[in-house]
């Protein structure tokens, strides 16, 4: 197992927390599931928190602060993880996709928001919100790319995304939004910064009918899994419950198509848009 990730301090609120939290604990001579035991935590959370992919919430600041003797630290700096651009429920997937080095996901509906164009996020976000100001659509739309900025790393972290078939199929924004949205995906295959896959109507009936799935990896702490639904949103990070999410998208990629194959469709559904759009 590798060794605990390097934190820049510097880098976040939870970065300088977490790394705090490691230096006290490891003083207080304490493993991570002994200081997880009064807060009635796993240590595997305990060590989600010093590596910066969990969110810390106020009770578990206070009950590290009386613990390891902090005088409040914990309490006072845990105030800044409340700021957030993204909504509640998924300001802590956000945050901790921040930190993996890999990032798996299923989706059944919608280009995963790190792959979207800027036109497919605002019709996505359109109707989402339909009497929304236009500041507020604005607001939200460029959250939204903040987060693709992940991908201006070459490599890291490694993305694969699993569409369903309905994800190509359904339009959002119109013809031509849809075809710019697909050719960006296939242009991001191309050059080799994601993998995706296409799993056909064909496949029919499948272990992911129930909804989308994102899984994250991280170098220093244990895998998460994240659930979405209409306005919630949940992090698991149970090892049982994980490697239960883990073996529904191996089999899910199992019944996709080929990447060669699904980037064929991809670019394919992109064409027949073009055309369609062009057609008087």
């Amino acid at each position: 197992m590798p060794g605990p990730r390097k934190l820049d301090p510097s880098s976040s609120p939870r970065a300088l927390l977490g790394a705090e939290l490691r230096h006290r604990r490891e003083a207080g001579g304490l493993s991570q599931e002994e200081l997880g035991a009064p807060l009635f935590v796993s240590g595997s959370f305990i060590g989600q928190l010093e590596a910066g992919t969990r969110r810390m919430q106020v009770d578990q600041a206070q009950k590290l602060d009386e613990v390891l003797g902090a005088d409040g630290f914990f309490v006072r700096n845990c105030a800044a993880l409340k700021k957030s651009k993204y909504p509640d429920h998924f300001a802590e997937a956000a945050e901790a996709e921040r930190e993996a080095t890999a990032i798996r996901e299923y989706a059944p509906l919608l280009i995963p928001g790190l792959l979207q164009t800027e036109s497919y996020a605002r019709a996505v976000f359109r109707a989402y919100q339909p009497t929304a100001t236009e500041d507020v659509i604005d607001e939200l739309v460029a959250a939204r790319l903040d987060r693709g900025q992940l991908l201006t790393d070459p490599t890291t972290p490694l993305v694969w995304a699993v569409l369903d078939e309905a994800v190509l199929r359904r339009h959002k924004g119109g013809r031509a939004v849809m075809a710019e949205a697909l050719r960006h995906i296939a242009a991001l295959v191309h050059r080799h910064r994601v993998i995706a896959q296409v799993l056909p109507f064909s496949a029919g009936a499948h272990m992911a009918l129930e909804g989308p799935l994102k899984l994250m990896s991280f170098a220093g702490a244990p895998p998460l899994a994240y659930l979405q639904g209409l306005g919630t949103g949940q992090l698991q990070d149970d090892p049982a419950t994980v490697r239960k999410y883990e073996l529904t998208y191996d089999l899910v990629v199992a019944d996709a198509l080929s990447p060669q194959a699904s980037l064929a469709l991809i670019e394919s559904v992109a064409e027949d848009y073009d055309h369609e759009d062009q057609q008087p």
